[in-house]
């Protein structure tokens, strides 16, 4: 297994792709703390990774407040004893038209979804320096860092700054053996996709622009974490990796498969 005996701290792993990497990496031999602000959410992940065989527990955590995010990190040193890998994957979004836009909601999403994943990653980079036996940091991006939806301005600009953010973490982590990367997920079957899958509408809007012709799988998120977390990817950091069905590629609508 990849991941034999490494510890891993998963944020806003509750459900979606933060619950999948956590699955993913687990599966792979790591012990996880699952991280969420939803503790029943957290507290039924933890459940159903030592169901299946592995290791886990839950410790809540607001990624925005640097209190908890530290907290969180000595949690999981106390609890199996030094950190390997940290998955900041905590977000949430807010929709509303630009002009509208109220202060507070593109704060809100910023502190989550940039400030929080600055937070992990520093706490996180600290206790693997103090280790002095590296360690690996994956930040969740999006496609939505590189083409905008202006409709989740918040949004939007908080994964393109993750992405310039993990360059620089890449960058000054580099010599304490720290890898940093990203990944870059398209339209993935999380709950918020389903929500719209019986619209054959909003569906056909989605497939007309992902040259693979379907949306992707959380799992198929978890196992690029667990490549990135793993010796697999040893020569890589700074790197953004998109994993979109091709839609960054794609400068045209294609037909939709029947």
């Amino acid at each position: 297994m990849r991941l034999e005996g490494k510890v891993a701290v998963v944020t806003g792993a509750a459900q979606g792709l933060g619950r999948a990497c956590a699955e993913c990496m687990a599966a792979e031999g790591a012990k996880i703390i699952v991280s969420d602000m939803n503790a029943e959410g957290g507290e039924s992940a933890a459940a159903a990774i030592r169901d299946a065989g592995g290791e886990a527990r839950f410790i809540a955590c607001d990624v925005g407040d640097k209190v908890q995010v530290d907290a969180l990190i000595a949690g999981a040193v106390e609890v199996y004893g030094r950190l390997d890998s940290a998955v900041a994957n905590a977000g949430i979004v807010n929709f509303g038209d630009f002009l509208d836009l109220p202060e507070e909601d593109f704060d809100a999403v910023l502190r989550v979804n940039l400030k929080g994943v600055f937070l992990t990653g520093q706490a996180a980079a600290r206790q693997m320096v103090k280790q002095g036996s590296g360690g690996t940091i994956i930040n969740m991006s999006s496609i939505n860092a590189v083409v905008a939806i202006p409709n989740i301005v918040p949004y939007v600009t908080a994964k393109g700054g993750v992405n310039q953010l993990t360059r620089a973490m890449a960058l000054a982590l580099a010599d304490k053996g720290i890898r940093v990367n990203a990944i870059g997920p398209g339209s993935i079957m999380t709950e918020m996709l389903k929500s719209v899958a019986n619209d054959k509408q909003a569906m056909h809007k989605i497939l007309a622009r992902t040259p693979l012709g379907r949306a992707g799988e959380p799992d198929e998120i978890g196992k690029v974490a667990v490549f990135l977390a793993s010796e697999d990817s040893s020569y890589m950091t700074g790197e953004i990796v998109y994993v979109d069905g091709g839609r960054l590629a794609l400068n045209y609508t294609v037909p939709v498969r029947e």
